[in-house]
């Protein structure tokens, strides 16, 4: 069963359910129920018109539900008939689905939820464990979702940028229960960027394959997390590398500078230092300062402090550090690294356990934890 063949045909699948008259909840349900049936069915007996077999399952598990309820017997009258078999339209309309699914009218969650369900073909089980909260709870996020789209007609026009963020939303939530996210976020960005003439869209797909390259790295055999100086950089992907940077230039060479462009030139930075003593942070504290003044984001000034501090010194990047809230997210992180580095293992080893405490990962707290438990026994010796 090729699952990323039913997740790459689930889009078009669902709009043209949606052209032919069936409102999107109602579709995308439908959908669903064609996908579970394939994956029982197609094993045994794959079809030759992949896409064909599931818009004719799903259009008629569409007429079933509609013909059961029977409040909405004036919509079946609308679309009562099965079409005559023969060829499926061959128009693409997946862009259109990526800006529903990230209305804006949708909070963050909910259109991250919706998009890889309708976008990315998952199930609501697949994104439930993903995501580590109950079915049900995750279910009902999807159905609040798509009532709250109901009424948007199909083909207005949508926000790139609401599209852009829900995908980078996605893609930080990495790897978690049986579904690769980062990757996922990966392949529905690049059908994104093949289809809009947007150079922050270049700028994502740059971002996550120049991110994704460094992926086997980042975790040693224990799972345990490897920081960026430390890693094996004979293991980054060079093929990801290299196609993130042909993307990036091509995008900066637009001269239309956005977030993604600028985080994708800082991680470009970082590929191509040879070892991490070789990393140019001047560079890359020109590109924070780009990325300030393009969002002014407290969280872009607390990594800037580390490049500041890589750059100058640890004093400089503690003078970078001070105007900024302690409350941020990684705030005590960052400061106990910059005391750590500034010869005050007392406080580093503090803030690192208080850092631990506030830690929402697991691989980072116990990170953070054995960084703490380091400078606290080297103290003691």
């Amino acid at each position: 069963m090729d699952e990323a063949l039913l997740r790459s045909l689930t889009p078009s699948v669902l709009t043209v359910l949606v052209r032919r008259g069936a409102d999107f909840a109602a579709a995308e349900d439908a959908v669903q129920d064609a996908l579970v049936e394939a994956i029982r069915v197609w094993p045994a007996d794959p079809p030759r018109d992949p896409k064909g077999w599931l818009v004719t399952v799903a259009w008629r598990r569409f007429l079933d539900a509609t013909r059961a309820d029977t409040a909405r017997r004036r919509r079946e009258e609308r679309v009562d008939e099965e079409p005559p078999p023969g060829p499926v339209p061959a128009a693409d309309d997946t862009l259109q689905l990526c800006f529903l699914c990230a209305h804006p009218s949708l909070t963050p969650s909910s259109a991250v939820a919706l998009t890889l369900r309708a976008v990315g073909g998952l199930t609501t089980r697949q994104i439930a464990r993903a995501y580590l909260v109950p079915e049900a709870t995750m279910a009902q996020r999807i159905s609040r979702a798509k009532r709250t789209v109901a009424g948007v007609r199909f083909d207005q026009p949508g926000d790139v940028a609401t599209v852009l963020r829900v995908l980078y939303l996605v893609f930080n939530e990495g790897y978690s229960g049986d579904v690769d996210l980062a990757a996922e976020a990966v392949r529905l960005t690049r059908q994104l960027a093949a289809r809009v003439d947007h150079p922050e869209a270049a700028g994502l797909l740059a971002l996550m394959l120049l991110h994704h390259a460094r992926r086997a790295a980042r975790t040693a055999p224990d799972g345990s997390l490897v920081p960026l100086a430390e890693q094996d950089r004979g293991r980054w992907d060079t093929r990801l590398i290299a196609e993130g940077v042909g993307i990036l230039q091509a995008a900066l060479a637009r001269d239309r500078l956005g977030e993604f462009q600028a985080q994708a030139a800082i991680a470009a930075l970082h590929a191509d230092a040879p070892t991490a003593a070789e990393t140019d942070w001047v560079q890359i504290v020109e590109w924070y300062d780009e990325l300030v003044t393009l969002t002014g984001s407290p969280v872009v000034r607390l990594n800037r402090a580390v490049a500041v501090g890589e750059a100058d010194g640890p004093r400089a990047g503690l003078a970078a550090l001070a105007g900024l809230d302690a409350a941020l997210p990684r705030y005590p992180a960052v400061a106990a690294y910059l005391h750590e580095r500034d010869g005050d293992p007392t406080t580093a080893a503090r803030l690192y356990a208080e850092a631990a405490g506030k830690a929402t990962n697991l691989a980072e707290r116990d990170h953070l934890t054995r960084q703490a438990a380091r400078l606290n026994t080297r103290r003691r010796r």
